[in-house]
């Protein structure tokens, strides 16, 4: 038992990454208390009546976190109607779709960036890559006349498809040229951004009848099934999830996964020991660009079924956030995103509810993030014992 609390609290991996939570969530507070007016006013007379200002901080605190878990996990309210009959079951779990119907398309943009990690490169055009995924993914939902099944699937591939040419232009030109792949990733991003806004209100997209931009709708039998009623998670979670046990395969199992991680550990090595370095970076984008074409397929297809300027939304910058978070491995990135689906989930509810704005939970995200980042930060803090730092710092170099 004295070894397990002894390993527990040293500076490993999963310690300080629920301790980095942890902070997020304590400064979450601080910043809570400071944006409501009517509490910061009962800390003008602290010295007169302190348990004013600390009652109040108190309620306000735990009524938005407990929004904030009702919103993202399950609401006891609703467990209770449900005992007692006067409440549907589907309600129960109206919570954990939300999370789960926010995190599918993360988890892809997420593995995306992940895999690019692990080969040495930073991907940072996943934001494109799904933008060009949901193009291609919603032209094949409305354009193709495919019965059921068939539709939904050529419609994924072609999400998969076109968020991969986006991803082989950097690559093929990192292989050719040395063009860095940061540089190119962000312009395409940009070219991506403007091509979809220009598209959209073109003859044959453009939805009939609407001066606004906003495409035609995607065909029922190409949109992903949802589990129905208030629970709006869709059949994106499961390909999710088989993505992250296919690429964990592909990274840890295949031959191809070897060669990547031995470029993405000494790029001059791989070369001497006879593999493709130039073929390894372009594959390693097409791949990562055909994950994050697949987060922008199952928006578009799954939650969105047209096409807006903002149909992707952020979700290709906010799979940065995810991949380090789960420290670039496909396991831990499918629990980041989770976790994000989550915060986003229950923001939406706090918002509602208590009246503090969703920008507090992109502050707490970004507080997470840069405590994972920072170990050293979170060991001081919580005064964690330092025997295994080194390989903290080196799991968290690895793959940049």
């Amino acid at each position: 038992m004295s070894h397990f609390l002894h390993n527990l609290w040293s500076a490993n991996t999963v310690t300080v990454t629920l301790l980095s939570v942890v902070l997020a969530m304590v400064i979450g507070a601080v910043l809570i208390i400071v944006s409501d007016e009517a509490v910061l006013n009962t800390f003008s007379y602290l010295t007169a009546r302190p348990a004013d200002a600390f009652n109040a901080s108190w309620d306000l605190i735990s009524t938005a976190y407990a929004d904030l878990f009702k919103g993202a996990i399950v609401d006891p309210a609703a467990i209770s109607a449900w005992a007692d009959g006067t409440g549907p079951g589907k309600t129960v779990f109206a919570p954990i779709s939300e999370t789960l119907t926010y995190a599918a398309p993360l988890v892809f943009t997420g593995l995306s960036v992940a895999v690019a990690f692990r080969g040495g490169l930073f991907n940072i055009g996943g934001q494109g890559q799904a933008i060009i995924g949901t193009i291609t993914a919603a032209a094949a939902g409305f354009l193709l006349p495919l019965p059921p099944v068939i539709h939904l699937v050529a419609a994924l591939l072609a999400g998969a498809l076109g968020g991969a040419l986006w991803g082989f232009i950097p690559g093929i030109l990192k292989a050719r040229t040395g063009a860095h792949e940061v540089i190119v990733t962000i312009m395409l991003n940009y070219t991506a951004s403007l091509f979809l806004g220009w598209l959209i209100l073109q003859k044959g997209i453009q939805q009939p009848g609407r001066s606004d931009a906003i495409s035609k709708t995607v065909d029922e039998s190409a949109q992903l099934a949802s589990f129905g009623g208030e629970l709006r998670a869709n059949l994106g979670i499961v390909l999710a999830v088989l993505a992250t046990a296919g690429v964990a395969w592909l990274l840890n199992r295949s031959a191809f996964g070897f060669e990547l991680r031995a470029v993405g550990h000494n790029p001059a090595a791989a070369k001497t020991a006879g593999m493709s370095v130039a073929k390894t970076y372009t594959m390693l984008m097409v791949t990562a660009g055909a994950l994050a074409g697949l987060g922008g397929a199952t928006q578009v297809l799954g939650t969105a079924y047209a096409l807006t300027p903002a149909v992707a939304a952020n979700i290709g910058f906010d799979g940065l956030l995810v991949a380090l978070l789960g420290r670039n491995r496909p396991w831990g990135t499918l629990g980041a995103a989770i976790l994000f689906g989550a915060l986003r989930a229950g923001g939406n509810r706090m918002q509602s509810f208590t009246g503090i704005s969703l920008e507090l939970v992109t502050v707490i995200q970004a507080l997470i993030v840069i405590f994972i980042a920072a170990p050293a930060l979170v060991k001081a803090v919580f005064h964690l014992r330092a025997a295994r730092t080194a390989r903290l710092g080196a799991s968290m170099a690895k793959g940049w």
